[in-house]
């Protein structure tokens, strides 16, 4: 009975052991139940788990105007996803960028909503974890709710 415990542990044991995990900073999107989900480009990165991941842009405005622009509407409540988060986040925080001027998005459980200005937005989302920082930008078009 003894062996048969053991064997039957030792079994379980064997698949924690093999499974493996993704320790690479997280791919970043924006949803909303009505509107498309737009996922973030990586700006700049310093991530530091089971290896170092690092990425540098300087102009990180210059690759936001890049991406494909997406809509939504003004005053819209989004959620900011992760594909993965074998993290603990620190500080998340999200702002607009629009002709010179920064527009700070109030960020509470992952959530913001879009200031009522409609225009064409740059949007940087900030992650802060225990494994280091990422930094996601996105080219954005806010219209009137219809």
């Amino acid at each position: 009975m003894k062996r048969i415990v053991i064997i039957l542990v030792l079994f379980l044991l064997s698949g924690c052991i093999a499974e493996e995990y993704d320790f690479t900073p997280p791919t970043v999107s924006l949803t909303h139940p009505y509107a498309d989900q737009i996922e973030l480009e990586e700006a700049n990165i310093n991530w530091d788990s089971d290896k170092e991941y690092s990425k540098e842009t300087e102009d990180i405005y210059a690759l936001a105007k890049e991406q494909e622009q997406k809509y939504y509407s003004s005053g819209e409540q989004v959620r900011i996803d992760f594909d993965n988060q074998d993290f603990l986040i620190e500080d998340l925080s999200a702002y607009l960028w629009q002709n010179g001027s920064k527009t700070e998005l109030q960020v509470e459980d992952q959530e913001f909503s879009f200031p009522d200005e409609e225009g064409k937005y740059l949007i940087v989302v900030d992650l802060l974890s225990d494994n280091g920082s990422a930094q996601y930008v996105g080219n954005i078009i806010l219209e009137e709710q219809s």
